[in-house]
């Protein structure tokens, strides 16, 4: 199973957003809180059920970099996390 933390890619399996991207904020037990940067953002983030979701075997090490070092994340960091994976797995194909 694929780790389910901070950075880590996630594609929504069930619900009005099934097949949607997200970032992964945080976990715990039962659920984790994703983002997208624009409807769900730092601010709002979508909690969703683990069971609902499909962690991919990819982390942004942009946005690790950034915890590491103790800088803010935000938004657009989110987005071009979701825009890079979204052009590596298109690469893939």
């Amino acid at each position: 199973m694929v780790e389910k933390s901070f950075g880590s890619i996630a594609i929504s399996k069930a619900g009005h957003d099934k097949g949607e991207i997200f970032v992964i904020l945080k976990s715990d037990s039962e659920y984790v809180y994703l983002l997208d940067g624009i409807v769900r953002t730092l601010e709002k983030p979508k909690k969703k059920n683990k069971k609902h979701i499909q962690s991919v075997s990819y982390t942004d090490s942009s946005l690790l970099d950034k915890v590491a070092k103790h800088e803010k994340v935000t938004n657009e960091d989110i987005k071009r996390a979701i825009k890079l994976y979204n052009k590596m797995s298109n690469q893939k194909q």
